[in-house]
């Protein structure tokens, strides 16, 4: 089975650069991009929807941007439009889940129509 490790993302949001273990993530060196991808399941999180997302093992960290203005008000202009996510193994994601307010699912509400 391969290892995999996940990181949450918030909705309007989008990840850039790729750190692995040698520096950033070099396509020619690994011939492909990384693997990364978005999961059918988030969480609301003091309003705010994050999405879960599925990355390989060989990812280290992830840098993270707005996909356009975000809202940048007044109280967020000191946090920066860039930020680096560390990211966290099965476990961790479980705790998430089972903490948050509201676990979202879209493939379970279209289930029930």
């Amino acid at each position: 089975m391969t290892k995999v490790k996940y990181f949450f993302l918030s909705d309007g949001w989008t990840y850039s650069r790729v750190w692995e273990f040698g520096g950033l993530w070099d396509e020619s060196t690994w011939r492909r991009k990384p693997e990364i991808k978005r999961l059918n399941c988030g969480i609301v999180e003091q309003g705010e929807i994050l999405w879960l997302y599925q990355v390989e093992d060989a990812v280290l960290m992830i840098e993270v941007k707005p996909t356009s203005e975000v809202d940048l008000s007044a109280q967020n202009k000191n946090i920066g439009q860039v930020v680096l996510k560390r990211l966290i193994d099965a476990e961790q994601v479980i705790e998430v889940l089972t903490q948050s307010e509201i676990v979202i699912n879209p493939t379970l509400n279209k289930d029930k129509k």
